[in-house]
This record gives C-alpha cells, sequence and structure tokens, in this order.
C-alpha cells in the first residue's frame, strides 16, 4: 500500500486541524451520551417485530395490565384479633399512598359481609380457609396474610418513588420487638427491574475508573513515558465517548448489557493503541522519529485495520438476534468499533506528535524478555507440537460436549430467563421472592386471551369458559387461574352458594346476566372484559410452585382448551392466543442459543474471509484462528464446571472472543508472513520479537477490563467478565503454544540445525 506513508504524512501536518476538529465534537457527543435512554423492561427485550410480542402489545392495548406487588405480612396467629388489627393498619397506610390500590383477604371479606364482618374472627378463619381460591393467590397461609398493591405509575422514575414509600411504610410497620407482626416479605416484578436498572447503571461506573486504572499501570510499565500516556489515554477517552454516543444518533437505549458497549470499545481501542505505540517505539538507529512514525503507521494499518474489522464484524453479526439488547449492543459496538479506528489512525498520531512521545531511543522500553523468548519459542513448541495440538483438541472437544450436550449422557448447558436470574441472590426480595415461588406459586404467568364472536355474556361461552378454567386448574403444571370464572365463583361463595358455578343452561343465563351488572358497578371487574363490544376476555395462569417455564403452562392450555372446546360447542366457535411476560420470557429463552450459533458462525465466516484477503492463503489462515476457537470452547467447559449458566451477558461470550482475540492472531501472523520466506523458525521468532510484548500487554489489558465487571451486584454481569478474562487469557496461551505447534504441522518444516531464531 505505497500511498499509505503519504496519507499518514499528511495527517501529521494537519495534527492542530485534527485536534481542533475532534475537540469540538466533544461536546456534541456528550450531549448525546446524556440523552440516551435506560429501558431494562422485558417486553422490550425481544425485537418488536417478534410475533409474541406483537401479540402481547395488541393484548395491552385492550387489557392495559398496571404493574402489581404482594406483600406477604407473616404474623405468629395470622387470625389473632390483634394480627388481624396490624394487617388492616398496614393495608390502610399502603392505601393511602398515591398511586397505591390495596386489596387483600380483609378487603374481600369487608366487601361480600358488609357490617357483618367486624369483629369475627373465627368466621373470617372458615371463609379464608372454606377454598383454595385465597392460598392460591398468596392471600393467604399458614402463617402470613398477603397484601396485594397495584401500582399507576407511568414510568420508571415514578414507579422508583412509589416503591421506596412502601419500603417506608412496611419498615415503620416491622415492630423492632415482639409484636403481631414478624416479617414483611416483598414480592414482584417492579423490584426486581428496579434494582436491574439500577445495578446495570453502576456496573459502567464500578468498571470504567478501575479499567483506567489498569491502563495507567500497564501503559506507564510498558513504555514508561507520561507523555505517551497522555496520548493513549486522551485517544481511549475521544475513541470512547463518540462509539457511545452512536447510540445516541442511533435511538438506542441503556439495557441491561449495555455496560458492555463501553467496556468493549475501551479494551478494543486501548489493544489497537498498544499496537500501534509498541510499533512506533521500536525506531532504528537510521532513521528520523518523524519518517519512523510515519512507516510505523503505516506497517501496522493492514493489522489493526484488519484486527478491528474482525472485531466490528463480531459484534456486529449480533444484529442477527431477535432479542433487542443483544441486537443493539452488537451494531452499537461495532459502529464504536469503526469510530474507534478513525481515532486511532488520526488523532492518535496527531496528539502523539504534538506531545512529542518518546520512542526506545529516547525512553527505555519493557520488554526485554520477549528477545529471549523470540529466541527459544519456536524450537520448543516444535518439540512438543505433539503433546501441544492433541491437548488442545481434547480440551476444545471437551467444552464443546459441555454447551451442547452428549446425548442420553449430558444435557446442554442451561439457560437463564426470568429476571430472578439476573438479580444478586442475596438480595432480600430475591429471597422473598423464591420463597413466594417455592411456597405459593410459579413465578411464569402467561395470558390466554380468548376472542368469541358470540360475546362474553353469552351464557354458553361462560359455561365453555368455566369448563376450560377448571380444566387448566386442574393441571399438574399449573397453580392458578384468574379471570371472570374465578369472579363468578368466589361471588357465589362468598354469597354461601358453594364454589363451583352450576351447570344448568337457566342458572347460567342468570348468572350472565348478573355479570353484566356487575361489569356496571365494579372497576375490578371490568378488567377481565373488552369493554367496547365484549368480544374477548383474558384468564391469567399462573405456573405451580416449584415449577417453571413457559413449555408446560403452553402445554396445559392447549390440552385443557382441547377438552373444553369438544365439549362446548360456543367455546370451539371461539379462538385464543398466549400472551404475557411468560410468553416473552420463554421468546427470549427460545433465543439464546440461536444467537450464539448463528452469530458466532456469521463471525466466523467474515473473519475467515477477511483473513484471506489479508493473507492471501484460506487453509493456512485457519490455523491463526486456533487459539480463539480453542480459548471459546475451553471457556464452555469453565463455565459448566463452576455452574456459571447462559444468559443474556455469557451469551455473548463466543462472539466477543473470537471478535476480540483475533486481534492477537492477526498482528502474530501478520508479521510472520514478513519473514516466511526464510523460514518457519525464523519468522516465529520474529512475530513474537516484534508482536510479543504488544500480545502480552493487550491480552492483559483487555483481560483487566472485563474482569472488573466482577466489582457489578448483577450476575450475568460478574459473570461475563469472568469467563470473558478467563477467554482472553486462554487464547494468550494458546498463541504462544498452539499456534507455533500448528503452524510447524502445517508447513511440515523443521528448524534449521545450529541456526540461531534471528531475523
Amino acid at each position: 500500500m505505497p500511498r499509505l506513508p503519504k496519507v499518514f504524512a499528511r495527517v501529521v501536518t494537519a495534527r492542530r486541524w485534527i485536534v481542533l476538529a475532534y475537540a469540538l465534537l466533544v461536546p456534541v457527543a456528550a450531549l448525546l451520551v446524556l440523552r440516551i435512554p435506560r429501558d431494562t423492561a422485558i417486553e422490550h427485550m425481544v425485537v418488536q417485530s417478534n410475533p409474541a410480542v406483537a401479540a402481547t402489545r395488541a393484548f395491552h392495548q385492550v387489557f392495559p395490565e398496571r404493574p402489581a406487588v404482594l406483600l406477604l405480612v407473616e404474623l405468629r396467629d395470622p387470625f389473632a384479633p390483634a394480627a388481624l388489627a396490624a394487617s388492616r393498619a398496614l393495608e390502610a397506610r399502603l392505601a393511602k399512598l398515591p398511586h397505591v390500590t390495596a386489596y387483600s383477604l380483609l378487603t374481600v371479606w369487608q366487601r361480600t359481609q358488609g357490617a357483618r364482618a367486624a369483629n369475627q374472627p373465627g368466621a373470617l378463619r372458615r371463609f379464608a380457609t372454606g377454598t383454595s381460591f385465597f392460598r392460591r393467590q398468596g392471600l393467604v397461609g399458614d402463617n402470613f396474610l398477603g397484601i396485594a398493591l397495584a401500582l399507576d405509575v407511568s414510568g420508571p422514575g415514578e414507579r422508583d418513588r412509589v416503591l421506596a414509600q412502601i419500603d417506608r411504610v412496611v419498615a415503620d410497620a416491622t415492630p423492632r420487638s415482639s409484636g403481631p407482626i414478624v416479617h414483611v416479605r416483598k414480592v414482584g416484578s417492579p423490584w426486581l427491574e428496579s434494582w436491574l436498572e439500577h445495578e446495570s447503571g453502576a456496573a459502567t461506573v464500578r468498571c470504567v475508573p478501575l479499567f483506567g486504572v489498569f491502563v495507567v499501570a500497564l501503559t506507564l510499565g510498558l513504555f514508561r513515558s507520561f507523555r505517551a500516556l497522555a496520548t493513549i489515554l486522551a485517544s481511549l477517552a475521544l475513541a470512547v465517548l463518540l462509539g457511545v454516543a452512536v447510540g445516541g444518533l442511533a435511538g438506542f437505549s441503556f439495557t441491561i448489557v449495555s455496560a458492555l458497549v463501553p467496556l468493549t470499545l475501551m479494551v478494543t481501542c486501548t489493544a489497537s493503541l498498544v499496537y500501534l505505540h509498541a510499533r512506533f517505539v521500536d525506531q532504528p538507529e537510521d532513521v528520523h522519529v518523524n519518517d519512523h512514525r510515519v512507516e510505523a503507521l503505516a506497517n501496522k494499518f493492514p493489522a489493526v485495520t484488519a484486527s478491528v474489522f474482525a472485531a466490528a464484524v463480531g459484534f456486529g453479526a449480533l444484529g442477527v438476534s431477535h432479542i433487542r439488547p443483544i441486537r443493539e449492543l452488537g451494531l452499537w459496538t461495532a459502529a464504536g468499533l469503526a469510530l474507534g479506528w478513525l481515532v486511532c489512525f488520526t488523532f492518535y498520531p496527531a496528539l502523539q506528535t504534538m506531545l512529542g512521545a518518546p520512542t526506545r531511543r529516547e525512553r527505555r522500553v519493557a520488554g526485554g524478555w520477549v528477545e529471549r523468548v523470540a529466541l527459544v519459542l519456536p524450537r520448543w513448541s516444535y518439540r512438543w507440537r505433539w503433546a501441544l495440538l492433541p491437548a488442545s483438541l481434547m480440551l476444545a472437544l471437551a467444552g464443546a460436549a459441555a454447551m451442547f450436550g452428549v446425548p442420553s449422557v449430558l444435557p446442554p448447558m442451561r439457560l437463564q430467563i426470568e429476571a430472578l436470574d439476573y438479580v444478586d441472590p442475596d438480595l432480600p426480595v430475591a429471597r422473598d421472592t423464591r420463597y413466594f415461588a417455592a411456597h405459593v406459586a410459579g413465578l411464569t404467568t402467561v395470558n390466554v386471551w380468548v376472542t368469541t364472536p358470540a360475546g362474553v355474556l353469552d351464557p354458553q361461552f361462560l359455561a365453555g369458559l368455566d369448563t376450560f378454567s377448571g380444566a387448566l386448574e386442574r393441571d399438574a403444571n399449573v397453580g392458578t387461574v384468574v379471570g371472570l370464572p374465578a369472579v363468578l365463583r368466589l361471588r357465589r361463595y362468598a354469597a354461601g352458594q358453594g364454589e363451583e358455578l352450576p351447570r344448568d343452561p337457566a342458572a347460567f343465563a342468570r348468572i350472565a346476566a348478573d355479570l353484566e351488572q356487575l361489569l356496571l358497578l365494579e372497576p375490578g371487574v371490568r378488567t377481565w372484559v373488552d369493554m367496547n363490544g365484549f368480544g374477548s376476555t383474558y384468564l391469567q395462569v399462573v405456573a405451580r410452585a416449584g415449577n417453571g417455564g413457559i413449555e408446560p403452562l403452553a402445554a396445559a392450555v392447549r390440552g385443557a382448551w382441547a377438552r373444553a372446546a369438544a365439549a362446548s360447542p360456543a367455546l370451539a366457535r371461539s379462538s385464543y392466543q398466549i400472551v404475557g411476560m411468560g410468553v416473552l420470557e420463554g421468546t427470549i429463552a427460545g433465543h439464546l442459543v440461536p444467537t450464539l450459533t448463528h452469530s458466532f458462525a456469521l463471525t466466523f465466516a467474515i473473519i475467515f474471509v477477511t483473513f484471506l484477503l489479508v493473507f492471501r492463503s484460506g487453509a493456512a489462515r485457519l490455523n491463526a484462528m486456533v487459539p480463539s476457537l480453542f480459548a471459546i470452547l475451553v471457556t464452555f467447559l469453565l463455565m459448566r464446571v463452576t455452574g456459571i449458566p447462559l444468559n443474556i451477558a455469557t451469551i455473548l461470550i463466543a462472539t466477543t472472543v473470537l471478535g476480540a482475540t483475533e486481534n492477537d492472531q492477526i498482528h502474530f501472523f501478520y508479521h510472520f508472513q514478513e519473514r516466511r520466506g526464510i523460514g518457519t523458525e525464523q519468522a516465529l521468532a520474529h512475530a513474537i520479537r516484534v508482536a510479543g510484548h504488544a500480545i502480552l500487554f493487550a491480552t492483559l489489558i483487555n483481560a483487566a477490563g472485563f474482569l472488573a465487571l466482577t466489582l457489578s451486584n448483577f450476575p450475568p454481569m460478574r459473570q461475563f467478565g469472568i469467563v470473558t478474562a478467563s477467554a482472553f487469557l486462554l487464547a494468550m496461551l494458546a498463541d504462544f503454544t498452539a499456534l507455533p505447534a500448528a503452524l510447524w504441522f502445517f508447513f511440515r518444516a523443521r528448524p534449521a540445525p545450529n541456526l540461531s531464531a534471528s531475523s
């Protein structure tokens, strides 16, 4: 590329104008970053074109769902007069809060019994325990009474303010000494979502300063110059700021994995800057520093460009995912990497020239050990090639088995998709939610949206819907079913007429007429009916305690509908859709593994083509991908052994590692090619001498950057930091062991007898 030196000479000449232009961009970019919204809602985690999202969105247009939480008020004797008074007082205080509607067993008792409800604890106990309805809803238990709270909030800020008010009321009601209330458990997705939003944002705040410390320490340790440090830090900060600002231009949001965007930009850009500066400081004795600056940039341009392109492709391939945070993260990071590449070849050399960063002729740099390793490693790798490659292959195969499983022997790696999976398990609300899931009802909830041409007030349809609801409740995978049938049964039960609805057509006609009047009087009942035409209703179905997952519930719905429709012509003429949060969680789970496999396959193919274009030999260049593939597969093995699951963060491991670690292999192979004509041993020695210390320090910076995620309280981020840092170190190990051994095999070469490995 003979024109490159002229291009970079012009960059150096125009250095002041370049620095000024970037300085003018900084405030604009900062403003864009500050305007990026935060969005961690699960209904926004799947791309909006997905059928499950479209169906759920249409359902919410007819039946808007308000967020709700449940308080389990643990009492020494739930039906003792003092306990009932304390629970009633707590509910009254909660009901006075703005944007909060409270209801409980006591509310139902008061509404249905009227004046008779006062001072009748024995009657209340019989009323509560005479049906399974209240226990299935979590409104009563052996040692608690439940208080359900519906929140009328319009956004995360208002939600958090209301939750804080609820927390204060609960804290005031929980005594520090003996009293009727022992403890209050808080259950509900609003608390989980609030924590996720806070911690996903805090992950970046915690990690960036620590990563900055690593960059400062390693840069000073390697180049031993404050001018070099200032050049690299300023270039890095500019690249990350511009890269994050791209999200503002594209309309992206900060999600639960968005902390990876600035971190990935930092580690990748830092690696590029280390490679560029390591080449710059290696100034020959007979070349002027300005001429060497231009030559060093031109020399590293193909390798840095190819490595950044490979990383950008790796993340860009995540655009195939149907999980919106992952898709946005991939496209966002790819665009940011492209801007970082531009900064590395414009702002960095301009600022480097202005600050007069020294070369090794002016300032001694670290890395003298590289010369010694370059003399020893080629022959060592040849001697142990028959052990290195088979061992690497066996570990890689074990990693593949750990990830995808072995039929009839080992199941595939576990997936995490529920919001609770992403919350710190030691958090009180997490413990309370797990208690609820184990003792009251499961965490998976779906809505069965039923549409009927006859109208929901048709007696025959109501009878069929009741049959369908009853069949669902008898399924072993179903915990609770709430809808119009449950409302009608509870009304009959409170009137002392039994819990079951009559089968007589005339009786059902009276029930339908009663329901019509009830819809006019009770706002709570209207929430179950499409009041615009009365053409649809829905049932809320919750998994049984201890059970989870969308598939068992979906199977239960299909089976119950088939049986009920066969017995009810009115129901047979109707249709249903399964919608809601449980469906979206199942959709996310269904897209996790395809996200991994499709994006990885696409990344691998494009990186291979990139290698082919840069190095002109596809078969030989497959060897250069050995370290990355080895690192990815062995990381899956480590995940399986340590119990780290696949989730919305760790699913990115393959694409992230392949895209990032290819930097090292591209630089290694690029310099290997420079001396390939004089022999494999000499080419390996030259590649290690030129790129060895940059590979080491770039890997340490990358690993340290992602290891900083272990400071996060957000489990997926913490796990992603551990596995990614491990993968980077494994890839570096393979760079200096498996890769040289593979090259000896591929080129069928032998070390020259009694020949020094000098270039």
